[in-house]
């Protein structure tokens, strides 16, 4: 059957006047919410609307305005935002300084020519160069993390001239094929085996472990091009390693002639109360993807960042490592461009490591006196876990603080660790609102055996 041009135009009509109009009438919102219902059901995937997080099957909970630490939905329900995008919102949601930038952007040009020089990458790739460790220098702009950690293991090949990759058990570094390769949780692997070849997988936080996958490989005339390796587990359930891990991997590396890679898409930018995650271990990598909160808060925007002797293949084909069209485009970089000014400028930091150390005490008080709910509480800065006795505990408690108006990291497939990843502009008013919630809930589901059990 011919679609009709007519009917596409009035559909975009209607959708644009919602998006244009300064405020919504009790009938826009409640067809806000129908249209998205419907929407999803016949033409995204019923499915994504199953697996809202926390939000249980009630599915008039419709995003609609957000602005620092917390969110509103149609019905101007305000919620406290303790997932931050599972990283995104380290600045909060639409933080002035950077929404500033990408309009002023906006109104000169918005994409750039793919002909002409475009100055905003080569001045975000400067600042990137001066904040990254070591002599990082040459930075590739990409537009997703798993699109980013493709370019490192590219350039790694590129450059080393080896083929094989060593990563960790529940390390996450994206859903494209080669990422996905390197990813460690079987979950997301196995409907699609097999993957890319040459991807092998040892213990996180094993240093031992990875070099003997080195040697064996080495042994059988193999040879690895990289390590890919997460400063901190994040969707792994927020794993820390001991201090000399890191230390030990740039020495095995430096051994056996391959590259450390550290994937920063969640830890980078001051997540973890340091500019960059590896910044804890003091260690410089030869190749870091940066992502999530590199935008800003408010553009898509991810990066590959390479140390000098990494780019002469590169200078001999500029486009053999990718050609991206939307990669390192204007808007995006002066997001970025404006995001780490921000950061920088207001102590972003130090904030997040202040908060976070303020959020740890308090849930380790919780977890003290109720272990048999709450198993342990990790992390560093802004990028804290909350282990569970269980996953259907988890979920529980994920559900509960919904209902309370704050959002956590608990999904019904994945709640066994929650995690807390709020922007460091959180106050610690609503921090104290979100902790006091969740001991409320967790001496609560202390008192049922039924859930603990």
């Amino acid at each position: 059957m011919r679609k009709s041009n007519e009917e596409a135009l009035q559909i975009a009509t209607e959708i644009l006047e919602l998006i244009e109009s300064d405020s919504l009438n009790e009938k826009q919102k409640d067809q806000i919410i129908e249209d998205s219902i419907y929407n999803f059901t016949h033409f995204v995937n019923r499915a994504i609307l199953e697996h809202r997080k926390s939000a249980s099957t009630d599915f008039s909970f419709v995003e609609w305005e957000d602005e620092q630490a917390i969110f509103r939905d149609t019905k101007n329900r305000e919620f406290i935002d303790c997932l931050g995008g599972y990283g995104v919102y380290l600045l909060g949601h639409r933080h002035p300084k950077v929404v500033k930038a990408v309009e002023a952007q906006l109104k000169r040009y918005a994409l750039h020519s793919q002909e002409l020089v475009d100055p905003l990458r080569g001045y975000l790739s400067k600042l990137v160069a001066a904040i990254t460790p070591g002599d990082m220098q040459y930075t590739y702009l990409t537009n997703s993390g798993a699109e980013a950690n493709e370019m490192a293991f590219k350039l790694a090949r590129l450059a080393t001239g080896k083929t094989h990759f060593i990563s960790t058990v529940n390390g996450f570094h994206g859903k494209t094929f080669g990422a996905l390769s390197s990813s460690g949780k079987a979950v997301f692997r196995e409907p699609y085996l097999p993957l890319v070849p040459g991807f092998h997988h040892v213990p996180f936080g094993d240093a031992d472990a990875m070099e003997n996958a080195i040697k064996q490989l080495e042994a059988t005339g193999e040879k690895v091009a990289g390590i890919m390796v997460e400063p901190i587990q994040g969707e792994g359930g927020i794993n820390i390693p001991s201090d000399d891990y890191f230390p030990r991997l740039r020495e095995i590396c430096d051994e056996h002639g391959c590259l450390l890679i550290v994937d920063e898409i969640q830890t980078g930018m001051g997540r973890t109360g340091t500019l960059f995650g590896i910044d804890h271990w003091n260690v410089v990598p030869d190749i870091m993807t940066l992502g999530k909160a590199f935008g800003g808060g408010v553009m898509p925007i991810t990066a590959m960042v390479a140390r000098p002797h990494l780019w002469k293949k590169m200078e001999e084909n500029p486009f053999l490592l990718g050609s991206s069209t939307f990669g390192g485009n204007p808007l995006c970089c002066a997001g970025a461009i404006a995001g780490i000014k921000t950061i920088l400028e207001e102590n972003i930091v130090e904030q997040a490591r202040e908060k976070g150390d303020y959020i740890m005490e308090r849930l380790a008080e919780i977890q003290k006196r109720y272990p048999e709910v709450m198993v342990a509480v990790r992390g560093k800065g802004l990028l804290i876990g909350m282990e569970f006795a269980t996953n259907e505990v988890g979920f529980e408690l994920a559900k509960r603080l919904f209902n309370d108006q704050i959002l956590v990291g608990g999904t019904l497939n994945n709640a066994t660790v929650i995690r807390i990843e709020p922007p460091a502009v959180i106050t610690y008013k609503q921090i104290d609102t979100v902790i006091n919630a969740i001991d409320k809930h967790v001496a609560n589901l202390a008192q049922q055996p039924a859930v603990t059990s």
